[in-house]
């Protein structure tokens, strides 16, 4: 098996990586830019935004195109995630440049996909791979097209994924994405099960300056005027709105793990809403699910 990076690939530098998140979220290298860009025209120029799945993760506006899926017809509109051996989808056909570059990694695919987050969309705080633990598998971002107002958020710390390089997720973990202004993000995104290939690719993960920037603690008067927000909202019957609100504070603070769901649960055991409150602590362990 290969243990080296392949050709579309060189060793970045090894920045000082912060240790409470670089288990989470890390650089692993960096790319060849005339392979991004290559890249980058294909996403760009595919037919099809993809389909907005997994609508309960999120507030809208995040589309997925699936390039390497289970699907027998090779529809790329197929994007719920499984295990497997993937083959690739009529899309991923028309992207010769994308396919030269996944071949040149030697990986072991459980799924390829590209994703797209519109402006002012959120993916709220959640873990993956709940239903699928059984299995050691990975997570690999290319961004494509990002800026600075697309990040991750995760242990309490807010990641800007910059393009040119190969980064790695550790989507058991619990974390969320926003992009607040815009443009459009893109990545191509890969699970991928771990074998020595993978091994070796992963072996120098590691955060440059900049990278992850500490999220503040929310004081008692913060969380006191952001559910007095909140209810005034209810109170005028914009209930999702009100929630919306409370769900953003992810992004803003360094919250405890479900905080934002247990400021939702506050807001509505104040209004007695019963209903509410068993669905939003329902929502809360089926997104933060631990496998």
């Amino acid at each position: 098996m290969a243990t080296t990076l392949p050709a579309a690939v060189t060793t970045a530098q090894t920045g000082p990586g912060r240790a409470e998140v670089l288990g989470q979220v890390a650089r692993l290298a960096d790319l060849e830019e005339s392979a991004v860009e290559q890249m980058r025209a294909e996403a760009l120029a595919a037919p099809t935004r993809g389909v907005v799945a997994y609508g309960e993760y999120q507030s809208g506006g995040w589309w997925t195109t699936a390039l390497m899926n289970h699907s027998d017809s090779g529809d790329p509109h197929d994007v719920v995630i499984g295990d497997g051996r993937p083959q690739p989808t009529s899309l991923l056909e028309e992207m010769p440049a994308t396919a030269r570059f996944l071949d040149s990694l030697g990986l072991n695919f459980m799924y390829v996909r590209l994703a797209r987050l519109e402006p002012h969309s959120y993916l709220w705080e959640h873990r993956d791979y709940a239903e699928l633990w059984e299995t050691d598998r990975h997570r690999l971002h290319i961004p494509l097209v990002t800026n600075p107002s697309a990040v991750l958020i995760t242990a309490g710390a807010r990641v800007h994924m910059a393009a040119g390089s190969l980064w790695r997720l550790t989507p058991s973990q619990a974390h969320g994405v926003c992009n607040t202004t815009g443009p459009d993000r893109l990545h191509l995104i890969a699970d991928v099960y771990a074998d020595d290939t993978y091994q070796a690719l992963a072996a120098r993960p590691h955060l440059r300056d900049g990278d992850a920037v500490d999220l503040p603690e929310m004081t008692s008067a913060e969380r006191a005027g952001l559910l007095e927000r909140a209810g005034q909202l209810a109170e005028l019957g914009f209930t999702e709105a009100a929630e919306q609100t409370l769900l953003r504070a992810f992004y803003t603070y360094a919250l405890p793990e479900g905080g934002a769901y247990d400021l939702i649960t506050e807001l509505h055991e104040a209004r007695r809403a019963d209903a509410d409150v068993s669905r939003w602590r329902a929502a809360k362990a089926h997104l933060l699910a631990r496998p």
